[in-house]
């Protein structure tokens, strides 16, 4: 149960982390992070984020099973198409993979051709179910033990734990599994898999408040990521200045495009792109806590210019907000809620 605001914000007890897609997250010398998203712990293991990210393609991968290549792709080159994809990628005997050994922004958009051509889905919901790239959940401390606890270490491999100098935190990672992604709501629910209960129980929650707020409550704020690094957090305000009847449109070449719909929040207040999946939060006097009410979607059309300059400066003052009584009766039927 959070109580404060300082609460929300430390690293020991806020429920505010971050989740990436790794590639080869076993592989030390071979691992990357992609496709970075807010996320927040809402108890038992389960992360509640946005949903719009995992639809769109990545282009192009970076390691894939030769199984899979053989299977859905190779049989489609053509021969100039098969020779431009071995210049690029080299197997490994022993992993039995295709890595990428080339970063030149050019060869990787023509992948991407290639792969959007031959039909090859590089959806990071895709990319996850078939293991090709997974989602991990991040958590991050200045300390080397997982929540000030050492007994806890022992249950994370090394490849799960690693030293970023650069925010100089250590990140422990805890693999995830996608649930159930809410399209229309714009809403998606993770779960941490395979780890032991007793790493589940150190992460902290807050808990949900599934109200829909016709007017701002005079205590509404948001829960995001540091504008200086995503290793830091920030608590700021935000007003409720309208709700709407939602409805657009996304692009899916692969699967069809999908509509998000339905109430939504129009909110003005500080967040930064690269917040999405952030919890907004209402404070309960009542009972002396604070509660999630909704996740930020998107940014608003509703925007301005920094002195005038509009090239790299356009700064948006508005925020489209899912709440969550949008998916209250899903978590019901899924077990997440009584």
């Amino acid at each position: 149960m959070i109580t404060s605001k300082r609460q929300l914000i430390d690293e020991q007890t806020s429920p505010l982390h971050r989740i990436m897609w790794v590639y080869n997250p076993e592989e030390l010398q071979r691992r990357s992070f992609e496709n970075n998203i807010c996320a927040f712990h809402i108890g038992n293991g389960y992360f509640l984020s946005v949903a719009h990210n995992l639809r769109t393609q990545a282009g192009f991968y970076k390691s894939l099973d030769e199984a899979i290549y053989q299977k859905e792709i190779l049989y489609k080159l053509d021969g100039s198409q098969k020779l431009f994809m071995d210049d690029n990628y080299f197997s490994d005997d022993y992993t039995r993979k295709l890595y990428l050994n080339n970063d030149n922004p050019e060869s990787l958009r023509s992948i991407a051709t290639i792969l959007k051509q031959k039909r090859f889905d590089t959806r990071w919901e895709t990319l996850a179910a078939k293991k090709i790239c997974v989602p991990y959940a991040l958590i991050q401390f200045k300390g080397d033990r997982f929540y000030g606890d050492a007994e806890m270490a022992s249950h994370f491999p090394p490849e799960r734990v690693l030293y970023e100098p650069e925010p100089k935190k250590h990140t422990f990672m805890l693999p995830l599994e996608l649930v159930e992604a809410f399209y229309n709501a714009d809403i998606a629910l993770y779960k941490v898999v395979g780890v032991p209960q007793e790493i589940i129980n150190k992460i902290p929650e807050i808990e949900m408040n599934f109200d829909f707020l016709e007017e701002d409550p005079g205590n509404f704020h948001c829960l995001q990521s540091s504008p200086s690094s995503p290793a830091g957090r920030l608590f700021n305000d935000a007003h409720i200045e309208g709700i709407l009847d939602y409805f657009t449109m996304f692009p899916d070449d692969i699967g069809g495009n999908y509509i998000v719909d339905g109430y939504r929040y129009l909110v003005k207040g500080y967040f930064r792109f690269g917040s999405s999946g952030a919890p907004y939060i209402t404070y309960e006097p009542l009972h002396g806590k604070y509660s999630a009410n909704g996740i930020q979607s998107e940014a608003s059309g509703i925007q301005f210019s920094i002195k005038d300059d509009r090239h790299g400066n356009i700064q948006y003052t508005n925020a489209i907000v899912s709440p969550l009584y949008l998916i209250k009766d899903r978590l019901k039927a899924l077990g997440v809620i009584d």
